[in-house]
């Protein structure tokens, strides 16, 4: 019965388009809201809004699944997609709506059905956009390069309204057959036309979501997204003092903020969460116990998913939950196990705060002694050096895929470990402070012992 309510929803999404309308742009508004009038040309970018049930609106404090590249190229990446992100999540999620941030297959679109299976099976109501694995194998052009992810799984561009917040998905992947690479970050014009259209339309007292692939930010040796596009997009959302972009793509997790140097001229810097991958590092790795791979992220985050919870007055809540970890860790902690007592403290303890941003605050103390703080360092995460290193020396494949070659990660810490304590083992305690709710906190321990020349 889900099923054919969902078909239905397509159809009629497309039926409310019609022929001489091709280009309108779902406009999903929840019950309890009142329908935006519309203007009766069916120009591009043009708005179809659609009555659909109260789903962020059945709470005061709703919560948004949020995944990113779960990316499968097989039926045995689909078993892992199964048992590591959906299964543990069945029945415990809490959430009103899920949400996809692209690369939803790994240029498989004949995949699509099973990973729309598997993610229904937590009885959410999915919303998508699309990435640049997600383009039709054998495309010509941008134009018509969706046809397989917008029959099996919508739209590639549409907008979620309900009380609390309003959501818009964009298809920010234009396709460039022949050239290196085939694709690059930016925005058509009828997707400016309809957010020209809708913008207007929208409160400026509750959150404003920008959903999609390719990230707003750039390395700086990179350019993955057409200049004039963001200032276009920044210059339409500058006016809402509430937005939260979300991407993904980088199959790494970083949470920054857009500031007068990138353009952005709102009043506050305009947040942008790029989500770690629900495949990690491309379902690479040694496999654990249950047959599923490591998986970590080239910058040493845990595979997994995020949760965004949407407050009243714009506000918000984000976090980061790695795949079937039962202690729920939001801190990564590497140091070694032994040091010579006496020794030259040139040896560290290093923090993988997941969601630490520049401004985190980290600390740490040694058998509950005096806090002290942490240094950001600019380092890849030491945890998958050694496993880099595990894959190099080993005689033999120990995975599918290697692990990911680690790189430097924007959120790592690290403080030197005292040796001049007494011989035996000692406890470190880290803490960090995010914005939402009190400090995260994670521990491990290290061993002293006397040695003679």
């Amino acid at each position: 019965m889900a099923r054919i309510r969902r078909w239905l929803a397509l159809a009629l999404a497309w039926l409310a388009c019609g022929s001489a309308a091709a280009a309108c742009v779902p406009v999903y508004v929840e019950a309890g809201l009142p329908l935006p009038r519309v203007r009766a040309d069916a120009g591009p970018g043009c708005l179809a809004p659609q009555r659909v049930p109260a789903a962020l609106g059945q709470s005061a404090q709703p919560r948004i699944l949020l995944l990113a590249d779960p990316q499968p190229k097989s039926a045995q990446d689909m078993d892992y997609l199964r048992r590591d992100i959906v299964a543990p999540l069945q029945g415990r999620h809490g959430a009103a709506l899920g949400l996809v941030l692209g690369d939803v297959v790994d240029d498989r679109p004949d995949l699509y059905p099973a990973v729309r299976g598997v993610l229904d099976g937590l009885g959410l109501r999915w919303l998508y956009v699309p990435g640049n694995h997600d383009i039709d194998p054998g495309a010509r052009e941008d134009a018509g390069s969706l046809t397989h992810f917008q029959h099996e799984l919508g739209p590639d561009t549409f907008a979620w309204l309900a009380p609390q917040a309003s959501i818009i998905g964009l298809d920010d992947v234009i396709a460039q057959p022949g050239h290196t690479p085939a694709y690059t970050g930016g925005l058509r014009a009828d997707q400016f036309a309809f957010l020209e259209h809708l913008l207007p339309l929208l409160p400026k007292d509750r959150l404003l979501v920008v959903a999609l692939h390719i990230p707003l930010f750039e390395e700086p040796s990179r350019d993955s997204f057409r200049d004039a596009d963001r200032a276009r997009l920044f210059a339409l959302l500058a006016p809402f003092p509430h937005v939260l972009v979300l991407s993904g793509h980088t199959h790494t997790l970083r949470r920054t903020a857009h500031a007068a140097e990138s353009g952005w001229s709102g009043a506050a810097p305009l947040p942008e969460f790029n989500v770690g991958a629900a495949s990690g590092a491309y379902w690479s790795g040694v496999k654990d116990a249950a047959g599923i791979p490591d998986a970590t992220m080239a910058d040493g985050t845990p595979n997994g998913y995020a949760v965004l919870t949407v407050k009243p007055g714009g506000d918000y809540a984000l976090a980061w939950h790695a795949a079937r970890d039962p202690d729920d860790a939001q801190i990564g902690l590497w140091a070694p196990k032994v040091l010579r007592r006496g020794a030259y403290p040139a040896w560290g303890v290093y923090a993988n705060v997941y969601m630490g941003d520049a401004d985190t605050r980290v600390e740490y103390r040694v058998d509950g002694g005096e806090w002290r703080p942490m240094q950001k360092v600019l380092r890849p995460d030491p945890r998958l050096l050694a496993e880099n290193a595990r894959d190099d020396e080993a005689a033999a494949l120990r995975g599918y895929d290697r692990s990911p070659e680690a790189e430097v990660s924007p959120h790592l810490w690290r403080a030197a470990l005292p040796t001049t304590l007494a011989a035996g083992e000692h406890q470190v305690e880290v803490r960090a402070w995010l914005p939402w709710g009190g400090p995260v906190s994670a521990h491990t321990r290290y061993r002293l012992e006397e040695a003679t020349p």
